[in-house]
């Protein structure tokens, strides 16, 4: 277990006794899950206000979808996140997803402490960006170009080579600046992964955690998760649950989520079972014998 602290800006996160949940908010009109709930501004704002009240410890503010599709203009990508992002850093640390070395520029003027780029810092510039400034990166595993498709993705050992890809490029992060203690990493379930491949990540995820950095899972409503139990987009809050109580128990530390109420109680649970948290209040046969 990673028992150094997180840096995020001027936060630091504990991760040797805290289980922490991103919230996701989309502002985009066709995100695979929400499919454009949180398109509008104040819709995005009051999802990122209503996840820090259920308990996030980081909201992750997207401007365009990881799916294939038309490149989104860089200014429209800026103008989607950072009114987002000044509306809600006074209260969170904000993330803010996107592989755009201007849009991470933007966002970090803004007030956002975390780039969470799904490309795993393929355009180095992105990694200047984010070592000139005190804010954190997500590394996440993907094979293809931003936006591409990959059809069929094959690997001899899934674990394996995600575990290289993120091991060559923490060192390249390294190298570009960006402190050890400001760096998470993320398997990339699901991205140019089959569902096969996810649960094999998450069965093995023990395997990830001993690089180092903390380790992000992003598992919410995935499609493995989904062919896995024949559940739709609408179903699958308990199989995404089980799935992230596995990998929090096998050494991930952060989970990212739709549900976060949800998402926040199940992780408060395991910190509570494994003695990193008091109960929340103490009744039950607490009281002196003959009272009701």
């Amino acid at each position: 277990m990673d028992e150094r602290m997180l840096r995020l800006g001027a936060r630091s996160i504990d991760l040797s006794r805290e289980l922490a949940v991103m919230a996701i908010v989309n502002r985009t009109p066709d995100s695979f899950y929400d499919r454009g709930a949180t398109f509008a501004l104040d819709a995005a704002v009051r999802a990122g206000v209503a996840a820090v009240e259920a308990g996030a410890t980081i909201v992750d503010v997207g401007g365009v979808k990881f799916a294939p599709g038309p490149p989104v203009p860089i200014d429209d990508e800026i103008a989607r996140v950072v009114p987002v992002v000044r509306e809600l850093s006074p209260l969170v640390a904000v993330s803010v997803d996107t592989f755009q070395p201007q849009v991470a520029a933007a966002a970090i003027a803004a007030g956002a402490v975390v780039i969470n780029d799904t490309t795993g810092l393929r355009d180095p510039r992105l990694a200047d960006v984010i070592a000139d400034s005190d804010a954190a990166v997500v590394i996440a595993h993907s094979l293809a170009a931003p936006r591409t498709v990959l059809p069929q993705p094959r690997y001899a050992d899934v674990v394996t080579e995600v575990r290289a890809f993120l091991a060559e490029r923490l060192d390249a992060a390294l190298a570009r600046g960006i402190p050890r203690d400001r760096i998470v990493l993320d398997p990339g379930h699901d991205l140019n992964k089959n569902s096969r491949h996810s649960l094999e990540l998450t069965r093995r995820i023990d395997e990830l955690t001993t690089l180092g950095p903390p380790v992000l899972v992003a598992l919410s409503n995935k499609d493995f998760v989904g062919e896995t139990l024949g559940r739709d987009r609408g179903e699958r809050l308990a199989g995404s649950l089980a799935a992230a109580v596995w990998c929090v128990t096998h050494g991930a530390r952060i989970v990212r989520a739709h549900h976060v109420r949800e998402t926040v109680d199940a992780l408060r649970m395991i910190e509570a079972i494994i003695g990193w948290r008091q109960p929340a209040r103490l009744e039950h046969n607490m009281r002196p014998e003959g009272n009701s």
